[in-house]
């Protein structure tokens, strides 16, 4: 089910500029990041999602967000639309050569999808697969910050597949492309990655009912936003149980995307361990793994080149930290089997992700996987600059962790999963460990906007 809603927006006049008031999503937001946000415009959204971890945090969100709308710098749609979101991304020349996207590459790209709100409930009823365990702590502060501020601040991401049959006359990809090229954009952005980010609305009772035709009886995979749709769920199993009953808490807002028509980047997910020492760390690790120092001059592009071509032959990891890299590959069978829970697959097994939280941080290191002891990062050079002592300690306090690391903590760069792994897993009802893949390209924060409130 896909229904359109009332969208909040930015004026363009009581803003510097529309790209200065959005942000990436919320988890992907370090310390620096964070402060060029705040600095970018006073309105930035990044205010909003992430107020900060003072006790009344989230109720002094709800309250810029109640200012903000009465003063007339976000406003709202005067009917219910469905939003055509594109994304794309195109290299230009500069003196050092081609400049590279928001994922590091040089290469062009575009995504195009559809913004709107979908029926919440188990995967059986509203055909939401999730694929990726979540921490209940993140869950938890994300609900709150809806409960309070009763708003969607940014969608989850999911994707589907267009090339299955259905029997709408027109697929959701043939409208939002076809508007696309027929009509002006509501919103054209260009943010400081180079990517272009355009909106246009949809109001056309007809063209929401055939989008909403194509997307009936499809699945979707949550991409990106898992803490998110777990908040939704626990919204909505809130209001229930205090007899509310039927609401706007039973919708969630949502980017979705035809992953045949624009396929999407899975990138890796890192870890930091700010307790454990990368020598012991490596010492520890060859009681289950090959372990190879690389040589001393090697760099980190040079090093990720290493471990992709590892992880082409199976499970590989590298350990940052220390005054080389450390290569870890080919898991030892009987120790791997033995780490791993009664009940998984053989797929599930078999996945790097599982393979280092089973026996890598698990059986191996001691470690139980917590938002405090084992961080995670997006970034592999983030990562490894956090156990090198480059990292603030803001960067680390805004990943969620109660302590700064200092230089001596251990850096875990992963390969990324493939997608047809993680689609199988998903397809079987068993989720991946929290944290371990990074779809792109994901939808900028702060374009459109969704509140549930009384009054709306």
């Amino acid at each position: 089910m896909l229904a359109p809603f009332r969208g909040i927006r930015y004026a363009r006049d009581r803003v510097s500029g529309i790209a200065n008031v959005t942000s990436p999503p919320y988890d992907v937001i370090n310390g620096s990041i964070l402060d060029h946000l705040r600095a970018s415009d006073p309105h930035n959204v990044v205010r909003l999602i992430l107020p900060g971890k003072d006790a009344d945090a989230s109720q002094a969100a709800a309250a810029l967000l109640r200012e903000w709308l009465s003063a007339g710098v976000l406003i709202r749609d005067r009917m219910a639309a469905l939003y055509i979101y594109e994304q794309s991304f195109q290299p230009e020349e500069t003196s050092s050569g081609l400049r590279p996207s928001g994922d590091g590459t040089g290469t062009s790209w575009l995504q195009r999808g559809i913004v709107g709100l979908v029926g919440l409930g188990p995967p059986e009823t509203a055909a939401i697969l999730p694929h990726e365990g979540v921490m209940p702590g993140l869950v938890a502060g994300r609900r709150e910050l809806m409960a309070a501020t009763q708003a969607n601040l940014e969608p989850i991401f999911l994707i589907y597949d267009g090339d299955q049959a259905t029997a709408a006359a027109e697929t959701a990809t043939a409208v939002m492309d076809r508007v696309a090229a027929e009509r002006a954009p509501l919103v054209s952005i260009t943010t400081e990655d180079g990517t272009t980010h355009r909106l246009w609305r949809l109001g056309e009772p007809a063209e929401q009912a055939a989008i909403a035709a194509d997307l009936a009886g499809r699945r979707a995979l949550i991409a990106d936003g898992h803490h998110r749709y777990a908040a939704y769920l626990d919204l909505q199993a809130e209001m229930r149980q205090d007899g509310l009953g039927d609401g706007p808490w039973d919708y969630g807002l949502a980017f979705l995307v035809d992953s045949a028509a624009y396929p999407p980047r899975l990138g890796a997910i890192h870890r930091v361990l700010p307790g454990l020492s990368p020598d012991r760390a490596a010492e520890l690790a060859k009681a289950a793994f090959t372990v190879q120092d690389l040589p001393a001059d090697l760099g980190l592009d040079d090093a990720l080149e290493r471990l992709a071509a590892a992880g082409r032959e199976g499970p590989a990891f590298l350990l940052a930290g220390g005054p080389v890299f450390r290569l870890l590959s080919h898991p030892d069978p009987v120790q791997l089997a033995a780490s791993m829970p009664i009940g998984a697959s053989a797929p599930w097994q078999s996945l790097a992700a599982s393979v280092m939280q089973q026996l890598l941080l698990g059986r191996v290191w001691g470690v139980t996987d917590s938002e405090r002891d084992v961080l995670v990062d997006h970034d592999a050079a983030d990562a490894v600059r956090a156990v090198s002592g480059d990292a603030t300690a803001t960067d680390i306090a805004e990943r969620g962790a109660g302590a700064a690391p200092a230089a001596g903590g251990t850096a875990v760069i992963c390969n990324p999963a493939s997608f047809e792994a993680v689609i199988g897993i998903a397809a079987e009802g068993e989720r991946v460990p929290r944290k371990s893949t990074s779809f792109g390209p994901k939808p900028r924060t702060g374009l459109v906007l969704r509140t549930f409130g009384p009054s709306d």
